[in-house]
């Protein structure tokens, strides 16, 4: 097996994760976000300059247009990321991967989970008491979150 895992690691392959591992990565992956939607704002900032150069002020966005950008932004980044590799960058990072029941994840089941971890955050803390180590969002969407050091 190639990886970059330690050999103690790889008997682990394929398992499903545990809650700390998964908190980790949704850490992780919070830090990203708060970078995507940093710069979102610069990019609208940008734009704005570039239109009114000389009478040039900060966006002051209302705080619910914030909200909006930044739940929008972390629904398209999550999909869009278990779509197509089953990997968040706090994943990557940490050596999981989400599975659907038939391996990779589709879009559908990959916008439906993203929606429910946005929209019912805490359902992750299912998992520390699952037997199955599930957070509501997978047994719903029929998904696991397992560690994976392939590529």
């Amino acid at each position: 097996m190639t990886g970059h895992a330690p050999h103690e690691a790889w008997p682990h392959q394929g398992r499903r994760a545990g809650i700390m591992t998964r908190m980790t990565a949704a850490v992780l992956d919070a830090v990203v976000l708060l970078a995507i939607v940093s710069c979102e704002y610069g990019m609208v900032a940008g734009l704005a300059f570039l239109v009114h150069p000389f009478t040039f002020g900060f966006p002051r966005p209302s705080r619910w247009l914030t909200v909006g950008v930044a739940l929008a932004s972390t629904v398209g980044y999550l999909a869009a990321a278990w779509t197509i590799s089953g990997r968040t960058c706090g994943a990557l990072l940490m050596g999981l991967r989400v599975v659907g029941p038939a391996g990779r994840l589709r879009p559908a089941g990959a916008l439906v989970r993203a929606v429910l971890c946005v929209v019912f955050p805490v359902g992750l803390l299912w998992c520390a008491v699952s037997a199955r180590n599930q957070s509501l969002q997978d047994v719903v969407v029929r998904t696991s979150v397992v560690y994976d050091w392939s590529r």
